[in-house]
């Protein structure tokens, strides 16, 4: 391969990898700017800025599903904070941009999007704290990208099945399974009414529906009361839940529905749940695995690398667990 098709294989490659990166609202720091430091000062243009501008604020998804507006504000004055510093030829189209949200007002909640292998992209409106009405459910955590990467690799475990996700927060792992693996139905559910608004808009902003194919719909499902015949009448071939083992009070709570789930008649087929967590606090998530011993619900452990395709802190303690009796 020539050397010039390598430079534009790469430069494609960086594109890519800062517009998974804008859109997911990744930490500045984790972008590759080093590459862009090195094109302008061999290149003494700013060619690459121009594109770098279209793959991200200047792109379509943009208008429509905006990263914070402090996050642009602070990524464009990067990029003119480099490009000034190779003391290239000013870029008017950059400076229009960062004019454009320096006269924007900041606001609580923000849009980050995660792009598919397939084409496309999942778009979520997110809160702009991590912890907010007294819930983390308004945001996207590590372990529902790592799950939802892992329903990437393994989408047989979904295609023609009626799954049931536990605790779906903002919808991603749902929404991907949905797009990416053709599961014959979804079930998104959760407890609290403001996760279960927002949840509720980001399945229809990405055109999901009881209409559609597959069937989406979200149900509150408070994990304390629901019963064994609520739960018969989801029907679940499949359960899945990703970063819901963080308080030893929830853990007790979702142990005792996990039982139900599994209390289904010996003639029937048991639902394959998968539980993914982040192991921020060993104690609490040893305590979890104690529980589920008790109750007399053994676990595997799911291991083996995933495909890397969403951004995020890979350096994360995940993992990934299979339930069965």
């Amino acid at each position: 391969m020539a050397l010039s098709e390598q430079k534009t294989m790469k430069t494609a490659d960086i594109l890519s990898e800062f517009r998974a990166s804008f859109f997911a609202m990744s930490r500045l720091a984790s972008l590759p700017w080093t590459f862009v430091e090195d094109d302008l000062l061999s290149n003494e243009s700013s060619e690459f800025i121009s594109a770098l501008l279209k793959q991200t604020c200047l792109h379509p998804l943009c208008r429509r599903f905006p990263p914070s507006v402090r996050f642009r504000r602070m990524f464009l004055s990067e990029l003119i904070r480099r490009q000034e510093a190779a003391d290239c030829d000013p870029l008017d189209e950059l400076y229009d941009a960062l004019a454009e949200v320096l006269g924007a007002e900041e606001e609580t909640e923000c849009y980050k999007s995660y792009f598919l292998p397939g084409g496309g992209a999942v778009s979520l409106l997110e809160n702009v704290a991590l912890i907010s009405e007294g819930t983390t459910g308004l945001v996207t955590w590590e372990a529902a990208l790592y799950l939802a990467e892992w329903a990437l690799d393994h989408r047989q475990v979904f295609a023609g099945r009626s799954v049931l996700e536990l605790g779906s927060g903002a919808g991603l792992t749902g929404i991907t399974i949905c797009r990416s693996c053709r599961p014959h139905s979804f079930v998104f559910s959760d407890c609290h009414s403001t996760v279960l608004q927002k949840l509720r808009e980001n399945v229809r902003l990405n055109a999901l529906s009881e209409q559609t194919s597959p069937a989406a719909r979200v149900h509150e499902l408070d994990w304390t009361t629901a019963t064994e015949d609520q739960l018969a009448e989801i029907g679940a071939d499949t359960v899945i839940a990703a970063d819901v083992v963080y308080d030893p009070e929830v853990a007790v709570s979702l142990v005792k529905l996990l039982s139900k789930i599994l209390s289904r008649p010996s003639t029937q087929v048991q639902p394959e749940i998968l539980i993914c967590s982040t192991v921020r606090n060993p104690e609490t998530y040893g305590g979890f695995k104690q529980q589920l011993e008790n109750a007399g619900i053994h676990h595997e452990v799911m291991t083996g690398a995933v495909s890397s395709v969403f951004p995020y802190n890979r350096l994360a303690a995940i993992e990934l667990i299979k339930l069965y009796r």
